[in-house]
């Protein structure tokens, strides 16, 4: 008899959430079916009941998949079978990792993995803001040891107004999309995309955020009392021995403390604290070390992050030696490589990014085929963090999911600013040849200059800073760090990582590491953010103040007709006849797409003289004739009535003799023209029921003086149509008449 628990959480807007525990997956530890609307997911958790040997952190999987059927689709590709996980569902990965990840006991040590499954959607509601909230769910039924309740809801500003968890048509007319993870007392974690929002918009958002995430959490400790799971399970996957870790403390710590007070660089840092730790395991034995090395290193590291937190809490004084405020020293260099369209170096301290653009066209689109976003992306951002930047000798082993996500957060930064119906398809590779702290916020800052240097007429540049927290006794003791070091963020409590023009905020990502994170704090921190952005910014304008005039010689050029859609196949010829040809005789690149009832024409080639060929073809190809109007045409053929003009791209029309010169003419030859001839004509007429066009020269001439214009022979009706003789060769007489067929 299957008895499941539903537990319903009301959104306030006609919407409603379920959460429905004890029917599915009742073998995982835990288990929660949510439903919203047409949207439903299945979140499982599973934990081993033991620590793996010497695992001194917290191993976390979190794994979200989008199911095709779930939206009635098939999957792309030779397989037709899901695959490796997209983009958007490590994004959503991370989203989930980030915020659930602090809350789990620090002497937690037992894998623990947490899958979620989208089986149905119908593309109105949005699922990745739905998934924090299943995940945690499926926690609170286990008896894992967490430290939630947690939930994530998306906040979208939409005319002025924030909404809670936006369906896709709602954030199409967003200008502030974020996402935020929080627990009933305390944020967890913030990222999202803006358009040059205050620091107080983006603040007010979060509140509203944490509101709904509130109601989300006591809907989930209400599950949890009727499910049982309040009390959690025992586990011990730590072995202390407490003499040792007095010792080191005791011996070290003075020693420590005097490097981290000493402002030395990464490398000089790390080796004199490598060298306090050594000194210190030459007392043991080879036998005693085997069996306390691994608490050495521990108690050690406790030990470090105490001295770095105290010389900054108790003396302002960081482990580089800058005050809190205070900015890395900053240079920067555009240009530095001719073969991309644009480059960039930008180093702050010990980061360094190489940032490269390169300019498409229409054929260099991405094709996103996920579950829910089949679209083109014509802004690309991918970013590389090598082993050699942080001086590991270790093999580099494809994108993981790091690269992914700082990737995303740059590209998020920058593509607010991109110039409107850019006809370029935009590629920008950020390759890391440096690290100590916020490699991604590098990115931003080499990443406008690149595009400047590239010509790309962006609105405003874009600078980005990380921000760092360090506090005790639930924040009543803190200090906000400017630009934070890479060890700052690994001993810290926070990472709060800001991009934005000298208009407002265009994306943030924020990590926290600890419990009690007030709103004056974060506050705070964006104010002293906005200070960080500011001077950075003037560093990036120093090297250069705006964007190029004119793209690279070697860049592709790109120009843009807007075509009626009728045209469209006449452009394209049957079977892309008239396309190619024009490609071929010009050398351009043409591609032609319908959009919003418009043929949408792009061309691109090299050569200024190739484009100026192709758009004429085209103009060509899709002007409507008008009478009056005067064209340069080309003589396609001659006959002894007239001549065949080409007066527009497969467009001819009959410019008979007598139209030629105001002088009688015997032959077309009598006025010099031929075949091949380029010469200007007026469209003069019409015919109404053919269709056909009749040009005159003559019209272009000036009369001569005295001229006088014979009127015109009337013709007798013969009744019935009757083909113009202009339409077709005059037979000539020669004395032979031809055999009437028998």
């Amino acid at each position: 008899m299957i008895n499941p628990i539903v537990k319903t959480i009301d959104l306030g807007d006609g919407r409603t959430i379920t959460l429905e525990t004890g029917k599915l997956a009742k073998q995982a530890d835990g288990s929660v079916v949510l439903r919203m609307n047409n949207t439903m997911m299945l979140a499982t958790v599973t934990a081993a009941k033991d620590a793996n040997p010497g695992v001194d952190f917290m191993p976390l999987q979190v794994e979200y998949k989008e199911k095709f059927s779930a939206f009635g689709r098939f999957p792309g590709g030779f397989m037709k079978r899901e695959g490796r996980a997209s983009d958007y569902e490590i994004l959503t990965d991370r989203l989930i990792d980030r915020a659930l990840r602090p809350l789990f006991p620090d002497d937690y040590h037992a894998e623990v993995f947490v899958n979620i499954i989208l089986y149905s959607t119908d593309g109105e509601d949005m699922p990745d803001a739905l998934t924090g909230l299943a995940a945690s769910a499926a926690l609170a039924v286990s008896t894992i040891p967490f430290n939630g309740p947690i939930s994530e809801v998306r906040v979208g500003r939409v005319n002025g107004e924030f909404v809670v968890n936006p369906t896709f048509a709602q954030l199409k007319d967003a200008d502030m999309d974020i996402m935020v993870g929080a627990t009933i007392d305390n944020i967890m974690m913030v990222e999202g995309e803006m358009d040059e929002v205050s620091e107080a918009e983006l603040l007010d958002a979060i509140k509203v955020a944490h509101e709904a995430i509130k109601v989300q959490c006591r809907a989930q400790i209400e599950l949890m009392e009727e499910v049982g799971t309040t009390v959690k399970r025992e586990y011990s996957h730590e072995v202390n021995d407490e003499s040792l870790r007095e010792d080191i403390k005791s011996k070290l710590y003075d020693k420590v403390y005097a490097v981290a007070k000493s402002g030395q660089g990464k490398k000089e840092r790390s080796e004199a604290f490598s060298q306090i730790v050594e000194e210190y395991k030459a007392q043991f034995t080879e036998e005693e070390l085997a069996e306390k090395e691994a608490l050495i290193g521990k108690y050690y590291h406790d030990v470090e992050k105490e001295a770095m937190r105290r010389c900054i809490l108790d003396e302002g004084i960081r482990l580089d030696g800058r005050k809190t405020t205070e900015i890395r020293p900053i240079w920067s260099e555009v240009d530095f490589i001719t073969g991309p369209h644009g480059s960039a170096i930008f180093t702050r301290g010990e980061t360094q990014a190489l940032a490269t653009v390169t300019l498409g066209t229409k054929l260099d689109e991405k094709i996103i085929d996920d579950v829910l976003n089949n679209e083109k992306e014509r802004f690309l951002l991918h970013y590389n963090f090598p082993p050699f930047s942080t001086g590991e000798a270790r093999p580099q082993r494809g994108v993981g999911r790091r690269e992914i996500g700082h990737g995303n957060l740059a590209h998020r930064a920058l593509k607010p600013m991109l110039p409107e119906n850019y006809p370029y398809v935009i590629r920008i590779v950020s390759d890391i040849l440096e690290s100590n702290g916020s490699s991604s916020m590098a990115t931003v800052c080499a990443g406008t200059l690149s595009l400047m240097d590239a010509g790309v007429q962006i609105k405003r540049p874009v600078s980005g800073i990380a921000m760092g927290l360090i506090s005790e006794n639930k924040g009543q003791n803190y200090a906000v760090l400017s630009d934070i070091l890479g060890d700052e963020d690994h001993l810290g409590d926070m990472d709060f990582k800001v991009t934005g023009t000298e208009k407002g905020i265009t994306a943030t990502q924020m990590d926290i590491k600890v419990d009690g994170l007030s709103y004056e704090i974060l506050e705070n921190a964006l104010a002293q953010a906005k200070q960080g952005r500011e001077h950075i910014l003037g560093k990036i304008l120093e090297t250069l103040s705006e964007p190029r005039e004119d793209l690279k010689a070697h860049a592709p050029r790109i120009e843009v007709l807007i075509i009626p859609k009728e045209f469209i196949g006449a452009v394209i010829g049957p079977g892309g006849k008239i396309i190619q040809g024009i490609q071929e005789e010009t050398g351009a690149v043409i591609t032609i797409e319908e959009i919003d009832g418009f043929g949408r024409v792009e061309i691109s080639s090299n050569s200024k003289p190739s484009i100026e060929a192709a758009k004429a073809r085209i103009k060509g190809i899709t002007a409507v004739p008008e009478i009056g109007e005067v064209y340069e045409g080309k003589i396609s053929s001659v006959m002894p009535y007239g001549a065949f003009v080409e007066f527009l791209p497969g467009k001819d029309g009959l410019l008979h003799i007598s139209e030629i010169d105001w002088k009688r003419l015997n032959t077309v030859e009598e006025a010099g023209l031929k075949e091949g001839d380029t010469i200007q004509v007026k469209l003069v007429d019409v015919d109404p029921k053919t269709g056909k066009f009749k040009l005159s020269r003559k019209a272009l001439l000036d009369k001569p003086e005295g001229f006088i214009e014979r009127p015109p022979r009337e013709r007798q009706d013969r009744g019935g149509e009757r083909q113009d003789r202009g339409d077709r060769p005059r037979q000539q007489s020669n004395g032979f008449k031809p055999r009437r067929p028998e």
